[in-house]
């Protein structure tokens, strides 16, 4: 399996409520590194596994729909806690979506799967897979 993988950052504002999360309850920030990473058994035409530039963009601009956000205002989000791992779940989504709308070149609808990962920080991280 040939894979790709672009690099982002985002930074946001959120609180998870619930016991379990300890201190996390209040507001906090965060800045999570961003990693997507797409997949497929072989190469397009053009040699490529998908255009790194507009995997790129991609991934920017769904980040950009959260950056400088306090997470607890996002409508979209409403009734969610948007732990790591649901964030990555939720971004896979939208990457998938772009995908499937022809925004990252006609040759990746030949994708076969993407892996969405965010660090929190060195010691800590979340990731989702998903089959396109």
């Amino acid at each position: 399996m040939y894979s790709l993988t672009v690099r982002d950052r985002v930074m946001v504002a959120h609180s998870l409520p619930g016991e379990v999360f300890g201190p996390a309850q209040a507001l906090h920030g965060a800045t999570f590194v961003v990693e997507a990473t797409f997949r497929r058994r072989e190469l397009d035409p053009d040699g490529l596994v998908v255009d790194i530039g507009a995997a790129a963009a991609a991934l920017s601009a769904e980040l950009g729909r959260i950056g400088y956000r306090n997470l607890d205002e996002v409508e979209e989000f409403r009734g969610r806690t948007t732990t790591t791992e649901f964030l990555c779940g939720w971004l896979a989504d939208r990457l998938a979506d772009a995908v499937a709308a022809g925004s990252l070149g006609p040759h990746a609808a030949g994708l076969d799967s993407l892996h969405v990962l965010l660090r929190e920080s060195d010691v800590a991280w979340g990731a989702y897979e998903r089959s396109l």
